[in-house]
Parts: C-alpha cells; sequence; structure tokens
C-alpha cells in the first residue's frame, strides 16, 4: 500500500494557488449581508469584528427583485405551506405544483409549448447541450466564441457523450458563421448555439441574421438569455421578445437567478424538445429540484415583472445614466447598448487594487473581473446599475473612480 504522505498532495494544491495568485488574479470572496428594503445597499464584513455599510455596484439581481416584498412573501408562504426542501429529484417526488406552474408561466412568457426548470443557469446550459448528440447524432454544434462557460461545457460533454463536432465562429460574425455552416455536409444535424447579451462585453447577437442562417442552411438555433429574460421585451420574455423573434429560435435558455432575483434555470421549446431533455439529460435527471419555496419566488417574480414594464424603463434610464457620467468624465468603459457598464483596465494586479481602493476607502464593491472570465489584458470592473441606484450614488461613485484613476495615473478617452 502507497502511503499518501510519500506523494506532495498539499505542495501541488499550493502550487496551484500560488501561481493564480503570481498572475494578480487570486479571488477573494467579499463577506457581505443584503439589507431587505435598502437594496442596492449591504453590511460588509472585511474582517471577524468590523462592520461597514456599502454600496453594492455589481449585484446580477438586476431589478433588486431578491428583495422584492410581493416576492419574499411568496417564498415564505410557500414554505409555511409545503416545508423547505423539494424532497427529491423531478421524477422522484420532487416535483411540486408549485414546479409545475412555474414552468407553464415560463412556457407562456416565451411563447413555447413548454418549458423545464433546473438548479441552475450553468446547469440547465450544460444538461441540455449536452445531451443534444444522443439525441441528434452526428451533430454539428456551431458556437460563439464568446459563449458563457456552461455552454462551452455542455457542448463538451456532448463531444463526450456522442458522434459530435464542435466548430467556433467568430464573435457575432455572420460572414464566419455562414462560411462554417456552408462548409459543413448539407444531411448533418446542425445546432447554432449563441447568447443573447453577452454580459462581459455588454453587446447583443445579430439574432434575426443567426436565424436567417439557421433557416438557410436547416441548423436548430439555441440562444442563452440569461442577462436579458425579465430585463427587456414587453412582458420581460428578453431580448427575442423585444425583437419579436421567441418564434424563430428552437430553444431558449434562462435563469431565474439575475432579472427575477430567485436561484435556478430553464429552458422554453417545443413539448417534443421538453421532452427529450427531460428524459435523457443527467443533469436534470439525477439531480434535486429547487426547493418549492425558490419555484413558488420565481413564479411570483416572473409574473410580477411580466406586468412592470415601468421597471425596465427606470432600469434602462439609470444604466444610460451611469454611462453618461463614465462618457463625460472620458473614462475607458465599453459603451454598449445593455444594462451592463464595464470599465476596462487591461491588468489583473491594478484591476483588483481598484477595486480594493473603492471597497476600502469609499465604501463601494465593484468586483475585478479577470481570467479566464475574461481574456487576459482585457480586465475590467463590471458596473449593473439597476432602478434603485440614485443620482447621489452615482455622483459618488464617479468622485471615488475619479481619485482613485488619477492616482494609478491611468488613461481616460479624450472627451468631444
Amino acid at each position: 500500500m502507497t502511503d499518501k504522505r510519500t506523494i506532495p498532495y498539499h505542495a501541488q494544491f499550493k502550487r496551484a494557488v500560488a501561481a493564480v495568485r503570481d498572475e494578480g488574479r487570486y479571488r477573494v470572496f467579499q463577506d457581505i449581508r443584503r439589507k431587505r428594503g435598502a437594496f442596492p445597499t449591504a453590511t460588509w464584513y472585511p474582517d471577524a469584528q468590523t462592520e461597514r455599510e456599502i454600496t453594492v455596484w455589481c449585484s446580477n439581481d438586476y431589478l433588486g427583485m431578491g428583495q422584492n416584498a410581493c416576492v419574499v412573501d411568496a417564498v415564505k408562504q410557500a414554505v409555511d405551506s409545503a416545508g423547505t426542501g423539494s424532497g427529491g429529484t423531478r421524477n422522484i417526488s420532487g416535483t411540486t405544483h408549485y414546479h409545475v406552474m412555474l414552468e407553464r408561466e415560463l412556457a407562456q412568457l416565451h411563447g413555447k409549448d413548454g418549458a423545464l426548470v433546473m438548479t441552475s443557469g450553468y446547469v440547465a446550459n450544460e444538461a441540455t447541450l449536452g445531451v443534444m448528440s444522443k439525441i441528434l447524432p452526428g451533430l454539428i454544434i456551431f458556437s460563439d466564441e464568446m459563449n458563457h462557460a456552461s455552454m462551452i461545457s455542455g457542448i463538451q460533454r456532448a463531444q463526450k457523450a456522442g458522434v459530435c463536432e464542435k466548430r467556433i465562429f467568430k464573435h457575432n460574425d455572420l460572414t464566419d458563421l455562414e462560411a462554417k455552416l456552408k462548409a459543413a455536409p448539407k444531411d448533418a444535424p446542425k445546432l447554432i448555439a449563441f447568447e443573447s447579451v453577452y454580459s462581459m462585453d455588454a453587446d447583443i447577437a445579430p439574432i434575426e441574421q443567426i436565424c436567417d442562417l439557421a433557416d438557410k442552411y436547416g441548423a436548430l438555433t439555441y440562444i442563452d438569455e440569461v442577462h436579458a429574460v425579465g430585463m427587456y421585451g414587453p412582458h420581460g420574455g428578453g431580448i427575442c421578445e423585444e425583437r419579436d423573434l421567441m418564434h424563430r429560435v428552437d430553444i431558449i435558455q434562462g435563469t431565474l437567478a439575475k432579472a427575477y432575483g430567485m436561484i435556478g434555470g430553464y429552458i422554453a421549446a417545443d413539448i417534443d424538445i421538453i421532452d427529450a431533455v427531460r428524459s435523457l439529460a443527467s443533469g436534470f435527471i439525477f439531480t434535486t429540484s429547487i426547493p418549492p419555496s425558490t419555484a413558488a419566488g420565481a413564479l411570483r417574480s416572473v409574473k410580477v415583472l411580466k406586468m412592470s414594464p415601468h421597471m425596465r424603463e427606470q432600469h434602462q434610464e439609470r444604466a444610460n445614466a451611469l454611462k453618461s457620467r463614465f462618457r463625460a468624465h472620458g473614462l475607458p468603459f465599453i459603451d454598449g447598448d445593455t444594462h451592463i457598464v464595464p470599465l476596462m483596465v487591461g491588468d489583473p494586479v491594478k484591476c483588483k487594487a481598484i477595486s480594493d481602493d473603492l471597497i476600502h476607502r469609499f465604501g463601494i464593491y465593484a468586483q475585478p473581473i479577470n481570467f479566464p472570465t475574461v481574456p487576459r489584458g482585457t480586465e475590467r470592473l463590471r458596473f449593473t446599475p439597476s432602478p434603485f441606484h440614485t443620482d447621489a450614488m452615482m455622483d459618488a461613485l464617479l468622485d471615488a473612480v475619479n481619485t482613485i484613476w488619477a492616482e494609478q495615473g491611468l488613461a481616460r478617452k479624450q472627451v468631444a
């Protein structure tokens, strides 16, 4: 028997972490407690003895629905009615009435026959894309080069699970996508996987033109709308709803963890697609379902946002207000068409230092975004203004960023 003490396991773990530290991208988890009714403020615990009040600028709870009184009440009522956990997988006692109602609501939201709720957006992507080669032998998946890690993982799983090829096309590049589709065998099953809103670069896919290419070359379409559901469209159905394209996309994937303020992911599609994924995807079959209280809260949140276009309007106004301030001060941000405002730094050490300065000196929390979330050399701070970020909060943020930018000697854009 080999004594495990003869193998330097712990030293290897330490070396792995040291390499991340040496690159300046070691991640520190900020210990915070959100304040119900006071979004976007929170209490920060920098150490075991200290508490400080901060303003959070990097939350994916884009509309503050995790603090919404109607949603909180729905969660409480479900706990009082059904208890906490679901009690099993969806196949073994874990399908509660809350899950069924939520799936009906999501299917209706996206104009589809059915929906399938999973434990997270990551799992929804990985499980659904990962099972496609079992359903469609010989499948070729055309993947945007900027797709989320969960989509990449799902495609890799599909490659392992069956006969499947992956062909990566340049980001939002229709010419490159068409060239790759044209080069593929005409009789091969094809699927184009892409996102609507790309969360790190704040841009939007040319959905209609991708659907046109899918029609031309006989491909299915799979879109990740996690940063758009609840946020865009008359009822919060995402960019596809906003552009009247839901009927043209075969599989719409979304999350309950961002605009809806809960946790969980889902797909919406034709009932035959839903049934096949439900029956064959191991990531769905073999995991305990989300708690009934979570499903109830998500259901309430979806319903509230369907009837709240004013919240989406307020959110866009706030995002534009922050962009206008950054623009006026010549700060090098990506001036995109979405609610996400990435402030570019381009160095992992400086990015972390700026984030540390913001929270320690100014009580402003903006997490540094480094590799592998973004490519090396494109490190950034990603700001996500909500309808509840006031002008005073924005002015305080600009004062802090301008101070740090000057101290660090960082470049600015020329202001016209």
